[in-house]
């Protein structure tokens, strides 16, 4: 059996950034699809759990689903407002996806 070589160093013998040949392989993200995936993601999520709600019915349908409505005007566990919603988060995570790849593609430039 053989040893690994990294096992026996310290970590004070690790080295603090990477190689060169490690940065030309760390991609940089693509921030407009980022955007759209995180908006889709977000917006299909409350869309699909609205609609289900919607579709299961009861004497209080999704109250407590209904509480986003205060953070999003015209939001609301109806049919109409499963499609506010879906633009409201699509929005909000085109934004955050945005935001996430320019961190990422700034910290990988740096390193």
């Amino acid at each position: 059996m053989t040893a690994n070589p990294l096992h026996n160093r310290r970590h004070d013998d690790l080295p603090t950034s990477l190689p060169a040949d490690a940065k030309s392989s760390l991609a940089r993200l693509h921030a407009r699809a980022w955007g759209v995936s995180m908006g889709l993601l977000l917006g299909l999520g409350l869309f699909v759990a609205t609609i289900w709600l919607v579709a299961a019915g009861g004497p209080n349908v999704g109250q407590h689903l209904g509480l986003i409505g205060v953070f999003l005007p015209g939001y609301s566990v109806t049919v109409g407002g499963a499609f506010v919603g879906f633009v409201y988060l699509f929005v909000i995570g085109y934004a955050l996806g945005r935001v996430v790849s320019g961190i990422y593609n700034r910290v990988v430039r740096d390193e």
